[in-house]
C-alpha cells in the first residue's frame, strides 16, 4: 500500500477533515486514492483559511456537516451533496457576486479530473448554485443542501450573534451605513418568505428559531 502523501494542509488540520473528505469520494464511487484527492483537499484547505474569512471557514464547514448528519439518510445522492458542501464556499470574495458559480466551476474541475461521470458534475454544480439562496424553489437534495447551509440562522442566540459579527467582519470594507442597509434588505427578504427552509425536517426543527434570530438582528440594524 502506498503511503499517504504529506500535504501542507495536514499541519493544524482538524482531525475530522481527512476521513470525511475520503468518505465523500468513496460515496461517489471513487477509490479515494490519496495521490489523487489529497492535492484537491490541500487546495480547499488553503481557500478556507484565507485571511479575509471570518465566518466562511472550516468551522462553518464543520457545522454544516454536523447538520448534514441528521438528514443524510433523506438524500438521493448523498455523496454528491457532500462534495457540494465541501466546495460551496471554496471561492469567497465579498467584492464579487459570482462566488457560487466560481465555486461550482472548481468542483466540476475536480470531478472531471477524478474521471467521474459528466452527470455528476452537472448535479454538483446545480447543488452549489442552490446555495445562492435567491428564493428559487428547491426540492430534493438541493433543498437539503441549502437548508444545511442556512442552519446557522437557527443557532442558539450566542452563536447566531457571533455569526452576525463574523459576517460584518468579512464586509469591513463596506461603509457602515451601506452595510446596515444591505444587511437589513437580506434579513427582510428571508423573513418575507413563506418558509425560510425548503425541506420539511428543517422547517420543523429550525424555522421558528431562525425567524426569532432574524427578527432580533433586524431590530438591532433598525435602531
Amino acid at each position: 500500500m502506498r503511503a499517504r502523501p504529506a500535504s501542507p494542509g495536514d499541519v493544524g488540520t482538524p482531525g475530522w477533515v481527512r476521513p470525511r473528505w475520503e468518505g465523500t469520494w468513496r460515496a461517489l464511487g471513487h477509490s479515494a486514492d490519496p495521490v489523487e484527492i489529497a492535492p484537491l483537499l490541500a487546495g480547499l484547505l488553503a481557500r478556507y483559511a484565507e485571511p479575509h474569512r471570518a465566518y466562511h471557514t472550516l468551522v462553518h464547514l464543520e457545522e454544516c456537516f454536523g447538520h448534514w448528519a441528521a438528514v443524510r439518510g433523506l438524500a438521493d445522492r448523498p455523496g454528491e451533496v457532500e462534495l457540494a458542501l465541501w466546495y460551496h464556499d471554496a471561492v469567497y470574495d465579498t467584492h464579487r457576486d459570482d462566488n457560487e458559480a466560481r465555486s461550482a466551476a472548481l468542483a466540476r474541475a475536480a470531478i472531471t479530473g477524478a474521471r467521474l461521470a459528466t452527470a455528476v458534475g452537472d448535479r454538483v454544480e446545480a447543488l452549489i448554485l442552490a446555495t445562492r439562496h435567491d428564493g428559487t424553489p428547491l426540492a430534493g437534495d438541493a433543498a437539503l443542501l441549502a437548508d444545511v447551509d442556512l442552519a446557522i440562522l437557527a443557532a442558539p442566540a450566542e452563536r447566531f450573534d457571533e455569526y452576525e459579527r463574523q459576517v460584518h467582519a468579512e464586509y469591513a470594507w463596506v461603509p457602515q451605513a451601506i452595510f446596515r442597509s444591505k444587511r437589513r434588505a437580506i434579513l427582510e427578504a428571508f423573513l418575507a418568505r413563506a418558509h425560510i427552509y425548503a425541506s420539511a425536517p428543517f422547517r420543523a426543527s429550525s424555522e421558528a428559531s431562525a425567524r426569532a434570530n432574524l427578527a432580533r438582528s433586524l431590530a438591532r440594524l433598525t435602531d
